[in-house]
This record gives structure tokens, sequence and C-alpha cells, in this order.
């Protein structure tokens, strides 16, 4: 294996539309070398699938999440329930778990009922799944992965950006949903590519992407990061929160926000009401954080469990049942 750049690891997972030249400023290393790096890379899988951040409740969706247990017993069903999984335009995302758990599948529908419906049409085919925990996302702050670099100058690039929540539903027109679908479909494709696909000139693709992301519907462009070839501690802590005023809970997004080691924060509705991903190179740091965790905040917790997160399987973050419409008008006119 090739010797890691952590620093170019991080601006990639962060930024996987990042233009060479931008890298080769930030990093101080010619074009030539980062593509060479850059390709080794990706030949060794350290970056794996390109996404992008999209706020799903522009779109009208609620965000669910499914904990699974005990739903195969061999890699080869593992592999199968996997990709049948994939094909489900309801879920946004698929991760391998140890612990309580093995499997967690994140759904967004349009409403509860819906999700209801798709869960026991998935259940029914698969009933290895049958064993489950359900919560309600509310809301997600998302972290850059600040803990990759040591470098003040690249940690203070990204901020904190928050998905989900309360939001008014926007409209959008065929041009701006075709240059979503294929922004979902690959992230990383150049303008271009996206005006050859889209059927769009270059200047519209441009201007919708804009205005996209001024709408705050487009977040960020990022990478899926395999955390085992990095060398990556990853784990969940659920917290059960009571007696929670609104200042301790500034406190503990505030904590959150400031603790380089953790990416993700959730507000949840379930058996728990916030998750933490806690992700360090150090596995000791990590133990360490959540213990500081539960004596910083020992009077609002109530209790709490920790699941080590192995491995993504996709990650995304708009269903595809948003563009069903989309795609039967381009079959009919074919």
């Amino acid at each position: 294996m090739v010797k890691i750049d952590y620093d170019l690891i991080y601006l990639l997972s962060e930024n996987s539309r990042m233009k060479l030249k931008d890298l080769s400023k930030y990093l101080k290393k010619s074009p030539q070398r980062l593509k060479y790096a850059i390709s080794m890379v990706e030949k060794e899988g350290l970056i794996t699938d390109a996404n992008c951040l999209f706020d799903y409740g522009y779109f009208g969706s609620i965000l669910f999440r499914a904990y699974f247990r005990g739903g195969y017993i061999s890699d080869q069903q593992k592999v199968q329930i996997v990709k049948d999984l994939e094909t489900n335009p309801y879920i946004i995302s698929i991760y391998d778990l140890t612990g309580e758990y093995d499997l967690a599948v994140e759904f967004a529908a349009p409403n509860p009922s819906k999700f209801n419906k798709e869960l026991k049409k998935l259940i029914a085919f698969m009933p290895t799944l049958s064993d489950y925990k359900l919560i309600l996302n509310l809301v997600s702050h998302i972290y850059p992965r600040q803990y990759l670099t040591k470098s003040p100058a690249l940690q203070n690039m990204f901020f904190e950006r928050i998905i989900g929540g309360d939001r008014d539903i926007e409209t959008f027109n065929q041009n701006e949903l075709i240059i979503i679908k294929a922004l979902l479909d690959n992230p990383t494709m150049r303008m271009t590519d996206l005006s050859e696909k889209s059927g769009l000139n270059v200047k519209t693709v441009n201007v919708i992407m804009k205005n996209l992301i001024k709408r705050n519907v487009v977040k960020e462009f990022k990478y899926v990061i395999d955390s085992n070839k990095l060398g990556i501690n990853r784990s969940r802590l659920f917290l059960k929160l009571h007696y929670l005023t609104s200042e301790r809970e500034e406190k503990l997004l505030y904590f959150a926000s400031k603790t380089k080691e953790i990416v993700q924060l959730h507000k949840t509705v379930g058996d728990w009401d916030m998750e933490l991903d806690i992700e360090s190179l150090d596995k000791n740091k990590v133990r360490s954080i959540i213990m500081e965790i539960r004596a910083e905040f020992k009077d609002v917790i109530e209790r709490f469990n920790v699941i080590e997160v192995y491995s993504y399987f996709k990650r995304t973050y708009l269903p595809r049942y948003l563009f069903e419409d989309l795609d039967n008008k381009k079959n009919k006119s074919r």
C-alpha cells in the first residue's frame, strides 16, 4: 500500500469536486504529482463513492433509520441482502455495524405511512430482517473530518452543514430535476459532461448549479472513505436524554462542533434522542471522547450505547423515488 497522505484524503473527502490546481495550491505540491497520488488513492480504494450532500428536507422527504439484528449469517448472504436493498428507491444509505446491531438502513420517504409500507414489503421479501429498531431522524449536523489533518488552515476550510429539520418544501422545474438527478448519479461530473447528459447548454447548467447551492439545496460534494484501509476507528454513540434544557442542548451541540473527532450528530425520536458519530486514527481517542461526553453531560444522559460502524455499502442523501416521473417522461419520449 502507498504511504497515506491524510491531508489529501481530507480535502478529497470534504470536496470531491475540488480542482487539481486548488489542491496543488493548498497542499503545495505539483499538479502532476497530485494527479498520480489521486490515482493511487482511487486504485487502493481509500476513497470510494462520491456523493452530493443534498438537503432532503427541501424535497419533502423524511428520514427514517432502521437498525437490524441478525439479518445474515454468511458474507455471501450479506452481499445478496445489500444488493437487493440497493435497488429500493427509498433507501439512501446502507452500512455494516459491529455490536448489538448488524446493519443500518436509512430510508427517505414522503410520509411515515409510505415508509411503513416500504419496510413491510422489504421484510416480506427478506424475512431475516424482521428483528429491528426504528429511529426517526429529525435533523443532522455534519462536521468536516478535521482530525485527518494537523493543518489549522486546512481545518478551517470547511464548516458544519445542517440537513433535515424544519424546511419549507421547494419546487423544482424539469431542468433543475435533470441536473439534480445527474449529480445524484455522478457528483464529480464535469460541467461539459453535465451539459451533454442533460441536453442543456453549459451556461444553463452552471446557472442551475449556482442556484441550487445558493438555495442550500446542494450543500457540498464529498467522498465516502474506507475507514478500515485508512486505519480509522469509527463508532456511533447513542444517547437517551432527560431533563434537557435548551441551554444544555446548546452546550452539547457546541461541544460536538468543537470536537474534531465528532463528524456527525443526529437528533432523533425513538429509543434514543441523539446519535453521535466519532472517528479517530487512535482508538483510545474515541473512548476518551465518549468518557468526556458522559462526564460533561451526566446530568442529562439517562443511558447510552456504543456501536462500531464497520463500512458503508451505500451513501447518498436523496431517494430515487423523487425522479420516477422524470424517468417516465424520458422513457415515453424514446
